[in-house]
């Protein structure tokens, strides 16, 4: 991180990077879009990048390709004050593009290139210290991760290791499982692990979740809903968590701002009823914009919005 000896870590993101090409073009087939932006991608590129942005001392553990994909994200999170030191480079796997269309306000289909495999499915525990990543106080996994070995064993090793506070991201993409009947065992398995689940409604759908039975003294659920904000079941308890209002032109980051303003706010010691209050302002202030992980929040722009949502209500 620039000093001699690296920071203590306040969060580790395990999982999903690669390249978002979004096209110039919105509104248009892929078929027929000639130009795209580059950006980092991915459930852990995303929420790295969101955490250091509101000041999180946070290091990503996954893979990238050797090649010049590979280098521009290490360059980009690294840049953003991402620790990297446990970001891989796999020496036979190319880091995976993923296309997306940009039809607002509610669809976005992507095309992923992650066949028959991608650099951070191979994510292994020699990729990174077990034992320092047991003690960081946060650590965000996601179900994608699961879908295939030998990243599945090391996510679920590393959650039932971890002893801090460890949120799971159901993060459900069918397409990228080769046997999709599998997810909800796998998710099941890291729901046992986790302190905090976060999905959306077909994800919770998906991993066969009973929401009720969840929100208990040693688990609680996160439910997003979009634009209606978010609902949290704790303690045995219900809270409907209002959205904040906003002109969609991308929702395809949107959950990632999520996860980094929660993460955020638990570490600060917000409950987490709280800590979702801010997270839907910073997932909406990226889906007002085209690009996801350039448009995670810094702290001042946040601040600035929750103070103008105090003012307004809305």
């Amino acid at each position: 991180m620039g000093a001699s000896e690296p920071q203590q870590l306040e969060a580790v993101v395990l999982g999903r990077v690669g390249v978002d090409l979004y096209p110039n073009e919105l509104e248009t087939p892929l078929s027929e879009v000639r130009t795209f932006t580059r950006f980092v991608g991915g459930f852990a590129g995303n929420v790295a990048t969101g955490l250091a942005r509101l000041g999180v001392r946070t290091a990503i553990a996954s893979r990238v390709g050797e090649d010049g994909h590979g280098d521009f994200v290490r360059r980009f999170l690294a840049g953003e004050g991402v620790d990297v030191r446990f970001l891989a480079t796999d020496p036979d796997w190319l880091t995976p593009p993923t296309f997306c269309e940009i039809w607002p306000p509610d669809r976005f289909p992507l095309t992923f290139y992650r066949r028959p495999t991608a650099p951070d499915w191979q994510l292994s525990p020699d990729d990174f210290d077990l034992d320092e990543v047991a003690a960081v106080p946060l650590l965000f996994a996601t179900g994608t991760a699961l879908a295939q070995s030998p990243s599945r064993e090391t996510t679920l090793g590393a959650m039932r290791a971890h002893l801090g506070t460890t949120v799971f991201d159901l993060d459900w993409r069918p397409t990228l499982w080769a046997r999709p009947e599998e997810y909800p065992a796998l998710a099941a398995a890291a729901v046992a692990a986790a302190d905090l689940v976060v999905g959306n409604e077909e994800e919770v759908a998906a991993a066969k979740i009973d929401s009720a039975q969840l929100g208990t003294i040693d688990h609680r659920l996160v439910l997003k809903r979009g634009e209606h904000g978010a609902t949290v079941f704790e303690d045995g308890e219900e809270t409907d968590v209002a959205g904040f209002p906003v002109e969609v032109v991308n929702g395809l980051g949107a959950g990632d701002a999520f996860a980094a303003a929660l993460g955020h706010g638990l570490l600060r010691g917000l409950s987490t009823v709280e800590a979702v209050g801010r997270a839907t302002v910073a997932g909406a202030l990226v889906a007002a914009q085209l690009a996801c992980s350039e448009a995670m929040p810094r702290l001042e722009e946040l601040e600035r919005s929750l103070r103008d949502v105090s003012r307004t209500g809305t």
